[in-house]
């Protein structure tokens, strides 16, 4: 028989070696250099008003949201195993970041966002990053979709310009009934702000798709303020809510630290580097499916840790790969990590010079700027695709919106996961099949004594049973091949199961083999396994389905064929 193939691990260096390096070893000239700055500061424009709005809809200031573009996106350039990755905050974490922030305070969600970066780390030295693809398309579609409506709905109250009497709440249905209590507040000017950015910046997108649309429509936005002050219509802005943006970075420092601190931090930490994990890895494989390229995936997670630790020492939020300006880098022509590498180092430099003109900047137009990515966000098509092609992946796709938008996200994704990892293995345990031309009795059925029809295999045997098993012999699908083999109505000298097209087998499938193999034992049957594969034989002899309760043979015309001189007919 054939041994399978068996793949070389690849070295550490191999799974960790940032592609910056790789991308610097294949030579790195000024055509490189030229597409790189061009491609990254095409992205810092569209990182900066992104990073703001995202900071402030997150229940920070704006500022935050561009240190974590600044430390992260360059930490996750330098260190990443994608060559296109940009990095930075995402909208995806503006859910649980704000209710973070709002159950532990700044200081308390800032150790959640290092401890979560220590666990990234970890997760891509363990090589985990290669498990975080299986979790199941329609959570990942649940999930942002429910992020996507959760954020459209945070950014009513800067959209119509609406007074609360208090701090907006986190959870989605108080926030609604907060927002629907402050209608008779709406301001026109931040009406017509709003209005006026989201159509610039659909306009721009379907005319001048390559214009940084999302800054364009902050200048104007800002421009527009500017002038219904004038008139007498003041509107919100980030110097009269956050009283501007500094323009430095701030000094390293970690936040407090102790036991009781850290144990109170975990829980959001741990889901930070779910999140981030995810969304990274997410964002690496679109820019692979946009360009060829193969990223590393463990080395991506250990990146993402640091980028976690740096942003949080110097105050940022989280900090992951971001598929939208993920792909505005690849469409602008990056040739490798040095793009996202120019992307910070471009942002930086407008905090240092440009940082007094942001107070100018109208909340209303930032909310504008969500609003739109909260709908690209929502994938609205593959949502429909999937509610109409299986009631199985919909039960899924269900569970984790609803749960994203009335519970919380953790929750969505855990129950999530286990819907989609019990719909797999009900879908596995169908495709196994035992074929034979034997009839089956019911289950209520006496054993019968009717002959039974001859099998139409080697020898037409008819003291020989023969069964073959196709599929995958694991736990969910153990049960039912268990069944069929009760279901014998009479006792052959022999049984042969070939089970050559069985790919693999666990212990359950094993047990269920040997309790099936005494049984047939006992009436004075012996039991063959033809063909088995070297793993699925290994399992299921380590795990007592081995000799002398069942024999196993290359073929199932070895295990029918009559004993030779040299041998005793009872190994026939």
């Amino acid at each position: 028989m054939h041994q399978p193939l068996r793949r070389r691990s690849p070295s550490f260096a191999e799974l960790f070696t940032p592609k910056i390096v790789s991308v610097l070893r294949e030579g790195y000239g000024a055509r490189e250099l030229r597409a790189d700055a061009i491609a990254g500061a095409t992205v810092a424009m569209v990182a900066l008003p992104l990073s703001m709005a995202i900071a402030k809809a997150s229940g920070t200031t704006p500022d935050r949201g561009l240190f974590t573009a600044i430390v992260g996106g360059l930490l996750i350039s330098l260190l990443g195993g994608s060559r296109f990755q940009i990095g930075g905050p995402a909208g995806a974490f503006i859910v649980v970041v704000a209710a973070s922030i709002e159950r532990q305070g700044f200081d308390g969600f800032l150790l959640s966002t290092l401890i979560a970066g220590v666990l990234l780390a970890v997760m891509g030295f363990m090589r985990l990053g290669a498990y975080i693809k299986y979790i199941p398309h329609p959570v990942t579609v649940g999930f942002t979709s429910g992020i996507a409506v959760i954020i459209f709905a945070s950014q009513l109250t800067d959209l119509f310009g609406l007074t609360l009497p208090g701090r907006e709440p986190a959870a989605f249905i108080p926030k609604l009934e907060a927002i629907a209590a402050a209608s008779g507040t709406v301001t026109p000017a931040a009406v017509v702000i709003a209005a006026g950015s989201i159509g610039l910046i659909l306009a721009l997108r379907r005319l001048r798709p390559h214009w940084p649309g999302f800054l364009l429509a902050i200048a104007f936005a800002s421009l527009l303020a500017a002038l219904l002050a004038r008139l007498g219509h003041p509107v919100a802005t980030i110097g009269s809510k956050f009283g501007g943006i500094p323009s430095t970075l701030p000094l390293p420092s970690l936040p407090p630290l102790s036991l009781e601190k850290i144990s109170a931090a975990f829980p959001d930490a741990l889901t930070f580097a779910v999140l981030g994990g995810i969304e990274s890895l997410l964002s690496a494989v679109v820019a692979d499916g946009m360009t060829g390229r193969r990223h590393r995936s463990s080395c991506e997670l250990v990146a993402q840790g640091f980028a976690n630790m740096g942003s949080a020492l110097f105050g940022g939020i989280c900090a992951t790969g971001t598929i939208a300006r993920t792909a505005t880098n690849v469409r602008a022509g990056a040739h490798g990590p040095i793009a996202g590498v120019i992307h910070a180092l471009v942002l930086l430099a407008l905090m240092l010079v440009a940082a007094p003109l942001a107070a100018f900047i109208p909340l209303a137009a930032l909310a504008a700027v969500l609003a739109v990515v909260s709908w690209n966000m929502a994938e609205r098509a593959e949502f429909a695709a999937i509610l109409r092609t299986s009631r199985g992946d919909s039960a899924v796709l269900l569970a984790t919106f609803f749960l994203t938008v009335f519970r919380d996200l953790t929750e969505a994704i855990a129950v999530g996961v286990v819907m989609g990892a019990i719909l797999f293995m009900h879908r596995m345990a169908e495709l196994v099949e035992v074929e034979t031309h034997t009839r089956l009795i019911d289950a209520d059925e006496a054993d019968t004594a009717s002959p039974r029809g001859d099998y139409e295999g080697p020898g037409k045997d008819p003291d020989v049973l023969v069964y073959r098993i196709a599929g995958p012999l694991f736990f969910g699908a153990a049960s039912e091949v268990a069944a069929v083999l009760d279901r014998i109505g009479q006792t052959p000298r022999v049984f042969v199961l070939d089970m050559s097209r069985v790919p693999f087998a666990d212990a359950t499938a094993a047990k269920s083999l040997a309790s099936f193999a005494k049984k047939a034992g006992r009436s004075g049957a012996r039991v063959f396994a033809a063909g088995a594969p070297p793993v699925v034989r290994e399992v299921l002899i380590e795990h007592g389905a081995g000799e002398p309760l069942v024999t196993y043979v290359d073929t199932v015309a070895d295990a029918t064929r009559p004993p030779t001189a040299d041998e005793p007919a009872e190994a026939a």
